[in-house]
């Protein structure tokens, strides 16, 4: 086997990880029961409108591409995963909102160049394992004049920091992969996209997370749900020590993060990046 061949078929395994990490859980329904405003925010922040043709990478169920499709646009929601697809098919028919779906690798998108309007991707693209291959396709396929929007969690927020305290149970990552909260920083995005962009806007934001009424839960219902999180807690799974370990880390990590504003739960507020850009002539 050559060295390409090599590179090739090691690419393909991560990526059939990847696929099975986050099919497994409930990520559809994390997404609609956390976040379901952050699609809607990205999507006007891009100014998506009727007539644009819109690629939203990494769609999961379509926290984004729902809403892009329900301002007027032409939508392709693609994935890694399409397991996730059927939730997402499932809403957008109950909110009567039209769009195609399509499996795709962000690092290898099956769409030509300059095809699309706007290409956004809310916690999406992120989790990528190689960020400029992910980025340069990104810009490949967004037309010269259009608009790349992300939004992504920064390694200083919440979730970065949920990461953080699951890497030192985490198998180590495949060599050439990149921890998923660089994308919440600013000069890491900038340097991806480099001069291929103009007017580049990005502000960091949170959105407030009252859903946990303890700690324990909030641990519980990442541990049942998030791809990421239970990945790491199977690789653990044979050292009970370590797995009590991970418990009591995440549950003080949300214990030290409560915003304590004494309403009888645990008041979380989660940053994250969101950052648009202009496509260069």
């Amino acid at each position: 086997m050559t060295m390409q061949n090599s590179e090739a078929e090691a690419d393909r395994a991560l990526k059939a990880k990847h696929r099975a990490m986050w099919a497994q859980g409930d990520y559809p329904s994390l997404a609609a029961e956390i976040i379901p405003s952050l699609g809607a925010i990205l999507v006007e922040a891009c100014g998506v409108g009727p007539g644009q043709r819109v690629l939203d990478v990494g769609a999961g169920s379509g926290n984004a591409a729902i809403p892009a499709a329900l301002a007027g646009a032409d939508v392709v929601a693609s994935d890694l995963t399409p397991e996730l697809f059927e939730v997402g098919r499932r809403v957008a028919e109950r909110q009567g909102a039209r769009l195609t779906w399509q499996e795709a690798d962000a690092e290898a998108l099956p769409f030509g160049d300059a095809e699309f309007d706007t290409v956004l991707s809310c916690v999406g693209v992120m989790f990528a394992p190689h960020h400029q291959r992910a980025a340069d396709e990104l810009v490949r396929v967004c037309r010269p004049g259009g608009t790349i929007g992300l939004l992504s969690w920064t390694p200083q927020g919440f979730i970065g920091r949920m990461f953080a305290t699951m890497k030192p149970y985490a198998p180590p990552p495949p060599p050439g992969a990149q921890p998923p909260p660089l994308w919440g920083d600013e000069d890491h995005v900038r340097g991806l996209l480099g001069d291929r962009v103009t007017d580049v806007r990005a502000e960091r934001r949170t959105v407030r997370v009252e859903r946990f009424a303890t700690p324990e839960m909030f641990r519980d219902y990442f541990k049942e749900r998030y791809g990421p999180t239970i990945t790491v807690y199977k690789s653990i799974a044979g050292d009970p020590d370590r797995v009590a370990a991970l418990d009591r880390d995440l549950a003080a990590l949300a214990r030290d993060a409560d915003l304590g504003t004494g309403q009888g739960g645990t008041v979380l507020d989660w940053e994250y990046l969101l950052l648009t850009a202009r496509r260069a002539g």
